[in-house]
């Protein structure tokens, strides 16, 4: 029987019950199982009683003893404490006692140090006077390892003479004597590094540092292997030279070999002077590449005035790319080396910029030879013909090259000035779209000389057509802008965001007046009125506006030589002035209009019908163009409106020339007078049934040219003084005012 649950401290009888009596045996009978249970539990408990006093004896019997052990441990503690009393007085006393002794102890150690630190200062004097004669001797025999041990042990005794009078006559005659041990041994040092020699490199480098000059030493490696690469430029150029290579082969050759240079130089360093040799190298590149001759830029230069200038954009690119390449190899090279170790960053910073310091020039005057290379890509577009259907039709398929052009161009930039030319591209672009715009400028010359007095709807087909040229070569500069200036956002955020210190570009390619120019450009950002195209959009909408004005002049063309007519009519001729008493009482619709005024009313009543072929197709860039060319386009919605706006301008400009031509007429009498209102009557009807209507002061004309002459003054109020002036010197009406 498990009676384990009696002792946990939650123990419930009611839940001990009902488990038990779950079990198969309580089931079959439980009356037996309760009985059975029941004396398993008395016969329990009294083995438990039996237990609790066999322990209760037990402990009763122990107690006299534990009481006995404890007095006795109390007894030997009061003793102990005794004791150390007794110790502590005996120790003060010996202090007091024995105070003055260690006193005069102390004070004998220190005459004894004094006088064993005199000892050997004389005999390190005496051993300084041995090492000092026998120096010349060892001097004589030439041999670099024993001469530089004798001076060590000079240095080591200079150290034990710091406090004699004489130790900076000795110390500047020590200095004398390492100068001369190393003037013996750098000719054979300076072959020892030239030939890589490991073993004698190693003895000198622990001459040198035996000396105190290993810095001296590593400058002599410095020059050694700066000599060396130095030399290796001048091979290269020579055999390139004599192959009649370009200096993109001399520059990529170059790289290679200061690439496995390192290489080879990081090995031996790490065996001769482990501590400094990333740090040395790193150091010798730096002067390396500043100090080529002939330098990379001598070179470069001489190599573009070879080539046509529009070639030399292609040269410096393939040039930078060799140069991202061996300083990202480079980069590697020296991570790699120095396995983790935390390099000097102003030493690599120098070495980056020596690395791309020949290209920083050419980065400053980006924006000169990417113009040259626009330039190029103008001549041939080819655009202008003889006959002016061809120049329209070769100006509208140009525009896919032009702005594949302008496409080329950002991809240089990054590829040349890695983002950092951008002001440069700007300026060669807007040169180059100005350049461009220049050929339909040409065009447009081309299509005013075909300008005629009569009707020319097919010209007037080519004014559109090279309108909307126009407006597609806008859009599709305003897409690329939209893609410039992303593309220069993205960019300056990886050029802020470069994790490591060879892709600095801002810092290495630019120098200050081109960092100011780059962030100047990315804080006009900010102005969102302003685009980075500026000029050539603003030239665009200078040509769409001429353009406009052409095609307005195409259109206007008829009705202009019909109202030059206006001041030869019949109506107002000397031979009508003699007839004038014979029409004078007829009433007003007795009068037909003239000629001149029909003709100029059946041509705006056939316009709507030319016009609308060309304006209500769906076509985004003639709606552009039209947009930028006059801002009163801009108030229709779509295309369909195109039409009543162009109309409108249309009888705006006749309203303006019909009055313009009639103010000029010298003499009109009560017949031309009412001949001329019907005129002006007539056009107004024409305007109404196109939607328009007469201009305000042509209004005013024909209510002042039906007055009597007495009614003139009255009649005239609240009309435009000029006309009320110029109609009252026609009808010769003198004013009363």
């Amino acid at each position: 029987m498990d009676v384990s649950a009696f002792s946990d401290d939650n123990f419930d009888v009611k839940d001990w019950i009902n488990k038990t009596f779950k079990s198969a045996e309580a089931q079959e009978n439980k009356d037996a199982f309760v009985s059975s249970l029941v004396m398993k539990l008395q016969l329990y408990v009294q083995q438990v009683n039996g237990a609790l006093e066999e322990t209760s004896q037990s402990v009763l019997s122990g107690l006299p003893r534990v009481l006995r052990d404890t007095q006795v441990l109390q007894q030997e503690a009061l003793l102990l404490r005794e004791k150390m009393v007794a110790v502590k007085q005996e120790i003060a006393k010996v202090e007091k006692d024995t105070g003055l002794s260690m006193v005069n102890l102390e004070r004998i150690d220190r005459i004894k140090t004094d006088l064993q630190t005199a000892k050997q200062g004389l005999h390190e004097a005496d051993n300084w006077t041995v090492l000092a004669n026998d120096v010349e001797e060892v001097f004589e025999s030439g041999d670099v390892e024993k001469i530089a041990n004798k001076l060590s042990s000079m240095q080591k005794s200079l150290t034990m003479l710091a406090n004699v009078l004489d130790y900076e006559d000795k110390k500047l005659q020590l200095e004398g004597l390492k100068n001369r041990l190393e003037a013996m041994a750098s000719p054979r040092l300076v072959q020892a590094f030239t030939a890589s020699s490991l073993d004698q490199s190693k003895m000198y480098v622990n001459i040198f540092t035996k000396m105190d000059r290993l810095p001296q030493l590593l400058k002599y490696y410095h020059n050694c292997l700066k000599v060396s690469l130095g030399q290796e430029w001048r091979k290269t150029i020579e055999e390139q030279l004599e192959q009649e290579d370009t200096i993109i082969c001399w520059l990529r050759i170059y790289y290679d070999t200061l690439l496995s240079t390192w290489l080879n130089q990081v090995k031996w360093c790490n065996q001769v002077f482990p501590n400094s040799s990333i740090e040395t190298l790193i150091d010798v590149y730096a002067d390396l590449l500043r100090s080529l001759s002939p330098s990379f830029i001598e070179c470069i230069e001489s190599a573009l005035k070879q080539q046509a200038s529009d070639t030399h954009l292609a040269t410096l690119i393939t040039l930078k790319e060799n140069v991202s390449e061996f300083s990202m190899n480079l980069n590697g090279a020296i991570e790699n080396s120095s396995q983790g170790k935390a390099l000097d960053q102003s030493s690599l910073l120098l070495l980056a910029q020596a690395v791309y310091a020949p290209y920083v020039p050419y980065i400053s005057k980006y924006s000169v030879y990417e113009s040259a290379k626009l330039n190029h890509e103008i001549e041939t577009l080819d655009c202008i013909y003889d006959d002016l259907s061809d120049t329209i039709n070769a100006l509208s398929l140009s525009i896919s090259r032009a702005i594949d052009n302008a496409n080329s161009a950002n991809r240089r930039c990054k590829l040349f000035t890695a983002g950092c030319g951008y002001p440069g591209l700007l300026k060669a672009l807007n040169t180059y779209f100005n350049q461009y715009l220049e050929t339909y400028k040409i065009g447009i010359r081309q299509l005013e000389r075909k300008k005629n007095k009569q009707e020319d709807w097919n010209l007037f087909q080519m004014c559109l057509t090279l309108l909307q040229s126009i407006g597609e070569l806008m859009g599709n500069i305003e897409q690329f802008e939209k893609v410039l200036v992303t593309d220069i956002v993205d960019t300056n955020n990886k050029l802020q965001n470069t994790n490591s210190l060879f892709t600095r570009y801002k810092e290495f390619l630019l120098d200050a007046a081109g960092r100011r120019e780059l962030d100047n450009l990315l804080a006009s950002f900010q102005n969102q009125d302003k685009t980075i195209l500026d000029s050539t959009t603003q030239s665009i909408h200078k040509l769409c506006s001429d353009l406009h004005n052409t095609t307005y002049e195409v259109i206007f063309a008829p009705i202009f030589a019909q109202l030059l007519l206006v001041q030869k009519a019949p109506a107002w001729s000397s031979e009508a002035n003699r007839m004038a008493n014979l029409s004078s009482d007829l009433p007003d619709y007795s009068f037909a209009p003239q000629e001149y005024i029909t003709q100029v009313g059946q041509y705006l009543m056939t316009l709507p019908q030319h016009l609308e072929p060309f304006l209500l197709r769906d076509n985004p860039s003639l709606t552009q163009a039209l947009r930028a060319a006059d801002p009163q386009y801009a108030q229709g919605s779509s295309e369909s409106g195109f039409t009543d706006i162009l109309l409108g301008i249309v009888a705006k400009g006749t309203c303006t020339m019909f009055q313009d031509q009639t103010l000029g007429i010298r003499e009109l009498n009560s017949s031309a007078c009412k001949q001329l209102a019907t005129d002006i009557d007539y056009l107004g009807n024409i305007l109404e049934e196109l939607g328009l209507s007469l201009t305000e002061q042509l209004q005013q004309m024909s209510t002042l040219l039906r007055l009597s002459p007495e009614d003139y003054q009255s009649g005239s109020l609240g009309c435009n003084a000029r006309v009320v002036a110029a109609i009252r010197q026609m009808r010769n009406i003198t004013s009363s005012g």
